[in-house]
């Protein structure tokens, strides 16, 4: 069955309205106030990053002070740093200086010693009260004036070279300072040379009475065993003439002039013979 609703007359209609009326305003509140949520949204919205800022900002002004306080710590420990090097480093060179310092005077007297044994003997053979060198006959061939060297070589001198050294010396062992040595022999084939003076000169002792002079070994002379002739005269005292002899020379028995106290001491050495032989003169 259809029920059919009663007709709104105007004076109902106009009640009505009254009472809708104020139930849309409420429902345009409720509108407004749905509107105005979210602008309250946005705007904590918009206050929520201030706070990050804020913290930003404090981020920022707390970083110079964490600069400055790293600064100083760096600065601080530089410092401690530099100082330590420092004091490990010198310890280590001073170490190493105090053990160097006592083995210098040690090897210093070990070197030296040697060295001056040396050099105070002139000759091993010089004594006290020693006999003066024995004088002996001048021979037929001696001529004055000689030219002054200490080497009797020239370009045509031929046989085996030989070096004669030695000291001149008193009879306290004292060397005689420029003392005059003359020298004169024959040559390789025992001849001498009596219009020139091949292998003939004279020379002068050092500071320390010694002398070296370079000539050949003298041939044999007809009746005679290989031999020198000598001169030795310190300043302003005697002359002393003598002869200077070679060792295991089968001659030596022979002749009636020689001596052995006159014989030289000869080791062979790299192309020569060395020989040595020490004046003595009968000086105190």
């Amino acid at each position: 069955m259809i029920q059919r609703r009663p007709k709104l007359s105007r004076r109902n209609f106009v009640r009505a309205s009254a009472v809708a009326l104020p139930a849309l305003a409420l429902a345009a509140c409720g509108d407004a106030t749905a509107t105005t949520n979210p602008a309250t949204a946005t705007t904590v919205a918009q206050t929520q990053p201030s706070t990050p800022q804020a913290a930003i900002s404090t981020q920022a002004q707390a970083t110079p002070t964490t600069q400055a306080a790293a600064t100083q710590a760096i600065a601080t420990t530089q410092p401690v740093t530099t100082a330590a090097p420092v004091a490990t480093t010198r310890p280590v060179t001073t170490a190493p200086a105090s053990s160097v310092a006592p083995a210098t005077p040690t090897s210093a007297p070990v070197t030296t010693q040697p060295v001056q044994a040396q050099v105070l003997a002139p000759t091993p053979e010089c004594r006290d009260n020693d006999e003066p060198t024995q004088a002996q006959t001048e021979g037929p061939y001696f001529k004055a004036n000689s030219p002054q060297r200490t080497s009797l070589l020239e370009a045509n001198t031929t046989g085996p070279k030989m070096v004669v050294s030695g000291y001149v010396l008193t009879r306290a062992c004292k060397p005689v300072a420029r003392a005059l040595i003359e020298f004169w022999q024959a040559d390789s084939k025992g001849d001498y040379d009596n219009t020139g003076f091949k292998l003939r000169g004279h020379l002068f002792t050092d500071d320390a009475g010694r002398f070296s002079v370079e000539t050949i070994v003298p041939g044999l002379y007809t009746g005679r065993t290989r031999h020198i002739h000598v001169k030795v005269q310190a300043p302003n005292q005697p002359i002393l003439t003598s002869q200077l002899y070679f060792p295991n020379e089968p001659g030596n028995q022979r002749d009636s002039i020689f001596r052995p106290e006159l014989v030289m001491k000869i080791q062979d050495s790299a192309g020569s013979k060395l020989a040595t032989f020490n004046f003595v003169l009968n000086l105190r």
